[in-house]
């Protein structure tokens, strides 16, 4: 499926990643929603009547961390791995033995989080065969955007946001939208509580979702920064952000459908969270560290006159799990008749599937439909839509369906 490209800004932007200054809270302000789209499947199944289902395919990863489909009529998927290799899976011939690019001698995979963490591919890959790849890179573990080209093997760091406190809450998530640009996540820079108060701060990329325009350059900066980006002509910010408030969106997703962004952010140990963005949700704050959850974390975080957007799902970390792991809106073909619109999460230690779905009245639905494999670590579509999740220590590669469970009257 092509993606619109809207027309980006080409002024050459002063763009330094460690701009100081105040802060800028008076633009923090999102814009107002409109009611999420309703269920597209008439007559779907109850969302509780609804279970999932997996198959294992493919074993013998090391510790993976994301996947994802290139649209170039391979039918394959890309898996990266978290010391610094991508391998390759093929429903026909399986997984193969050797990776197809590996970058290890780059990456800092010191720590549970550090690593390679997300990796993405546009429109063009099957021309290009270029692949977009988040990772902590040596030797301090800055988190790194970078491009990278299967073709001569050259790696061109993209943007590089220093890390330098934790090792922990790198966020990591690339994805490209449905206008063409890419976004990525980054965590609030690890601490218990955001000690630096960075996600409520627009002076760093941290804590923060970006939204960047790969397809061209703004003279000597690799990217350009879309000329709707809400941040763009505030001298206090960074201009590459989209939205503000994020703890560690370690997973989000982009409806191919609707353009919605689906974000769960991992809590600080209190209340997992799910939020949906619109296309307009630019500025947005998802509150953190003044909230986690619907509730207050830290009350002088919070500041008169800001708009704190409120998560559509929430479940208590202690009861439930320990850390959310967000997936992505169902749009293939093969459940189509009873799993359309429907998005599905986890939780990396309950392995609980979560399933949400818009109610038509500007809300969301919820129920849990089964349990997914253990410690799944990030979940990836093919081209066509269909759903696969990788597992962690156990280092699997796992098919995802959905069955009717409960029968219908």
């Amino acid at each position: 499926m092509s993606r619109r490209r809207h027309w980006t800004l080409r002024a050459l932007l002063a763009l330094s990643l460690t701009a100081a200054g105040p802060l800028a809270y008076g633009a923090m302000t999102a814009q107002a929603q409109e009611p999420a789209p309703t269920a597209e499947v008439e007559n779907a199944p109850a969302l509780d009547e609804l279970a999932i289902t997996t198959e294992q395919v493919a074993f013998g990863l090391s510790r993976p961390t994301a996947l994802t489909g290139p649209d170039d009529g391979t039918g394959r998927l890309l898996i990266a791995q978290k010391a610094g290799t991508v391998r390759a899976y093929h429903p026909d011939t399986g997984l193969e033995t050797q990776p197809i690019l590996d970058i290890s001698t780059l990456v800092n995979a010191g720590g549970n989080e550090r690593g390679l963490l997300g990796i993405a591919t546009a429109d063009d890959f099957a021309e290009t065969q270029q692949v977009y790849l988040s990772y902590t890179a040596q030797p301090d573990g800055a988190v790194t955007l970078a491009r990278h080209d299967l073709d001569d093997g050259t790696t061109e760091v993209l943007i590089s946001q220093e890390h330098p406190d934790y090792s922990n809450h790198n966020g990591g998530e690339i994805a490209f939208g449905t206008e063409g640009y890419l976004y990525w996540s980054i965590g609030d820079g690890g601490g218990a509580g955001d000690p630096n108060n960075n996600s409520q701060r627009l002076d760093t990329l941290l804590g923060k979702i970006l939204r960047i325009d790969v397809s061209t350059n703004c003279g000597p900066v690799p990217y350009c920064v879309p000329w709707d980006n809400p941040y763009l002509h505030d001298p206090k910010a960074q201009p590459e952000i989209w939205v503000s408030g994020l703890r560690n969106a370690w997973r989000f997703s982009i409806d191919p459908v609707t353009s919605s962004v689906w974000v769960a952010d991992v809590g600080q140990g209190r209340w997992e969270e799910i939020n949906r963005l619109e296309p307009w949700s630019g500025s947005a704050n998802l509150g953190w560290s003044c909230k986690e959850g619907l509730e207050i974390f830290n009350a002088d975080r919070c500041l008169p006159g800001v708009h704190y957007h409120d998560p559509i799902f929430t479940y208590e970390t202690s009861v439930d799990g320990c850390a959310v792991i967000g997936g992505h809106v169902y749009r293939g073909e093969e459940y189509a008749d009873i799993a359309e619109g429907v998005y599905v999460a986890t939780d990396y230690c309950s392995s609980i599937a979560w399933a949400l779905r818009a109610d038509g009245a500007g809300g969301h639905e919820d129920a849990r439909i089964g349990t997914f494999p253990t410690q799944v670590t990030a979940f990836g579509t093919t081209a066509d839509g269909e759903q696969y999740v990788v597992n962690d220590l156990p280092g699997q590669l796992h098919r995802v369906g959905f069955e009717v469970a409960v029968p219908r009257s």
